[in-house]
C-alpha cells in the first residue's frame, strides 16, 4: 500500500514529508508566555496539521517526531538541571470519554515518545499518567484564561497508587498544545499539593494568548 499524504502539508506518498519535518526539528525551544513552560514550535501549519493529524485523525506514526519534539522541549524547559535527576514525564490527563472516541491517549502516547527520545540522548526518562479528573469539567472552547482558571480549579487529582517507585525522580509536565496555560497550571496544583512539584512544563506548540495571572 501506499504511504498516506503528510500530515502537515499534503506532500504525496508520504506521511510527514521533509519540509513539515524540518518545521518540527529545526525550531529552537524557548519559553512560552509561562516562564516555567517551554515549547519546541509555534502552533501554526505545519505544526497544527501534525498535532491534529495525531490527536484527531489517528496518525499514530506522527508520535515519534512529534515525541522527539516535546523532548527538546523538556531539555529546553529543564535547562542546567535537566541531567541533574532521573526524568519523570507527566502527561496532562485526557478525558474517558475523548479516549474512547479517539481509541487512543494522544498525550500519554506523545509523553512516552518523548521518553524514549531523551533515553537515546542518554538521559534517564520515564513517562507515568500520574494524573486524573476529580470532577467534570465545562468544554473550555471560548474561555478566557481568567474563566478557564476557575472552570479548572480542583479539576485535577493524584492517582496515589501511581507514585509508587517514583521517589528521587524530576517531574516535568508534557502536554502537545499551551494555549492560556490554565491547564497546566492545574495539573501543577495538583502535582504540589501530592508532594510532588513540576520542575517544569514542556509542550510541542504553544498559541500567543495571553495566559493565567
Amino acid at each position: 500500500m501506499l504511504p498516506a499524504n503528510c500530515a502537515g502539508c499534503g506532500a504525496e506518498r508520504t506521511q510527514l514529508c521533509p519540509v513539515c519535518r524540518h518545521a518540527l526539528a529545526d525550531v529552537r525551544p524557548g519559553p512560552t508566555l509561562l516562564p516555567w513552560a517551554h515549547a519546541a514550535a509555534p502552533y501554526t501549519d505545519p505544526v497544527r496539521q501534525l498535532l491534529l493529524a495525531h490527536k484527531e485523525r489517528g496518525a499514530l506514526r506522527l508520535a515519534g517526531p512529534l515525541g522527539e519534539a516535546l523532548g527538546r522541549a523538556v531539555r529546553s524547559a529543564l535547562g542546567a538541571q535537566v541531567g541533574a535527576a532521573p526524568l519523570l514525564l507527566v502527561p496532562m490527563p485526557s478525558a474517558r470519554a475523548a479516549v474512547r472516541a479517539r481509541g487512543h491517549d494522544p498525550t500519554l502516547r506523545l509523553a512516552g515518545a518523548a521518553a524514549r527520545s531523551l533515553r537515546r540522548a542518554g538521559l534517564d526518562a520515564r513517562a507515568a499518567p500520574l494524573l486524573r479528573h476529580a470532577r467534570p469539567v465545562a468544554d473550555q472552547t471560548g474561555l478566557n484564561a481568567v474563566e478557564r482558571r476557575r472552570n479548572l480549579h480542583g479539576a485535577l487529582t493524584v492517582l496515589p497508587r501511581a507514585r509508587r517507585g517514583l521517589a528521587g525522580r524530576q517531574p516535568v509536565l508534557v502536554d502537545d498544545l499551551v494555549t492560556t496555560g490554565a491547564s497546566l497550571a492545574e495539573a501543577a496544583r495538583a502535582l504540589a499539593d501530592a508532594g510532588l512539584p513540576a520542575r517544569a512544563a514542556a509542550t510541542v506548540a504553544a498559541t500567543a494568548v495571553q495566559p493565567v495571572e
